[in-house]
This record gives structure tokens, C-alpha cells and sequence, in this order.
């Protein structure tokens, strides 16, 4: 009871400083996760286009996801110094996998009478990745984006330790004080809210961007014309 009003207590007279780090924690995974979607969805449709590159692509990726989150941070921060943008850095290379692995995945899953017939209607290449692929493959995708922003989030704390700040910066003060855990609390709270409300919304999206929900949507307005 007395770590809650602690906690009370706290985010009253800093509240201000706790949205400050909020909105910077959440740019610096926001950021970071729409650079590498930026770079993951073109070389996850390359990939799926040439199956030779996929093993190789994807080798790479699995080998960065596997190296520790301070690891790529002091190696980065040696490179580019300390500050957000070595945050970002480090986001962004975290988010690759998820995203290019489940790119490459929706877009190979769209079957083949579909193609066959997108080709048979005279399509280009072009026509059949925007018009047929990645609207069918679209939800796939979105899941991918899904993972790597609520990846992006928790990795965002360890930034703290490289001058990024962040929800991380009020972790690491309350882990520096004695009987710190109202303030360990403070910056936790957010981050795992943050999480959430990340995971909660782009799943929502998610479905929404689904084939099925669009025909069901397009078939329910379809009805609605006809009987008015």
C-alpha cells in the first residue's frame, strides 16, 4: 500500500517528465519499427521473387535477432555515439526479421489459381504485387509490423543506458536509489501500457485489413445498396 502512494505521490509532482520520456519512448520504437518497414517489406517481396536470396536474407536476420540488446547497443553506440538516434539504429535492425521473414511469407502464401488468373487477364508484374499480392497478403504483413513494435518497445528501454532516454531512464533512476521500487514502477507501468495498447491496435488492424473482414464489409454494403 505505502509502494502505491509512492507511486501516486511520484507521477503527481512528475508527471509531466513521465509523459515527456512516454511520448520519446514511444517515437524512438515508432521510428524504428518504420525505417525497417521501410527496408523489410521491399526485400521481403525481392525475397519471395527470388527464392535463392531468401535462405541467405533470412540467415542474417535470425543472426542479428540473436545478438543481445546491450551488445548491438555498445557496438552501435561506438559507431554512431550515445543518443536516441543509436536507439533507432538498434530498433530498426531488431525489427528486420519479423517483418521481411513475415513479408516474404504472405506474399508466397497467395495461391497460385489466383496469380494464374491475375496472369491470364493480361496483368504485369506490377499490377499483380499492388493489385493482387500484397492486398491478399496485407494482414500477414500487418502481423509482422504487429511483433516488431511491441519488440520495439521493450528493447527501447535498454536505450536508457546509452544517454536515449525514455521510460528506461526512470527504470534505471529507481534501480539507483534505495527503496526505488515506486519509481521502477513508474517507468514500468507505461512501457508494458504501451505494449499493449501497441499489440491491441495494430491487431485490430489487423483484422480490419483482412480479405475476409474487407468482403464481409464489401458484401454488407453491396446488400445495404441493393435494399435501398
Amino acid at each position: 500500500m505505502e509502494t502505491l502512494q509512492e507511486l501516486w505521490s511520484y507521477y503527481t509532482v512528475n508527471g509531466t517528465y513521465v509523459w515527456d520520456q512516454f511520448v520519446r519512448h514511444f517515437l524512438m520504437s515508432a521510428y524504428g519499427v518504420l525505417f525497417a518497414a521501410l527496408v523489410g517489406i521491399p526485400v521481403g517481396i525481392l525475397i519471395a521473387r527470388y527464392g535463392k536470396l531468401s535462405g541467405w536474407v533470412l540467415s542474417v536476420t535470425n543472426i542479428i535477432q540473436t545478438i543481445p540488446a546491450l551488445a548491438m547497443l555498445a557496438v552501435l553506440m561506438l559507431a554512431m555515439g550515445l543518443g536516441p538516434n543509436t536507439v533507432v539504429m538498434s530498433l530498426f535492425l531488431y525489427s528486420l526479421l519479423p517483418i521481411i521473414k513475415n513479408t516474404y511469407t504472405g506474399i508466397k502464401s497467395v495461391e497460385k489459381p489466383i496469380l494464374e488468373a491475375g496472369r491470364a487477364m493480361g496483368m504485369t508484374r506490377t499490377q499483380m504485387l499492388f493489385m493482387v499480392e500484397l492486398p491478399l497478403s496485407l494482414s500477414v504483413i500487418m502481423a509482422g509490423l504487429r511483433t516488431a513494435l511491441v519488440i520495439a518497445i521493450g528493447v527501447a528501454t535498454i536505450g536508457a543506458f546509452i544517454g536515449g532516454g525514455g521510460l528506461g531512464s526512470i527504470i534505471i533512476r529507481g534501480t539507483n536509489v534505495t527503496d526505488g521500487a515506486s519509481i521502477i514502477l513508474a517507468g514500468a507501468i507505461p512501457t508494458a501500457l504501451m505494449a499493449v495498447i501497441a499489440d491491441l491496435f495494430m491487431g485490430w488492424l489487423e483484422r480490419v485489413l483482412s480479405p475476409a473482414n474487407r468482403k464481409a464489409v464489401a458484401k454488407q454494403s453491396t446488400s445495404t445498396n441493393t435494399v435501398a
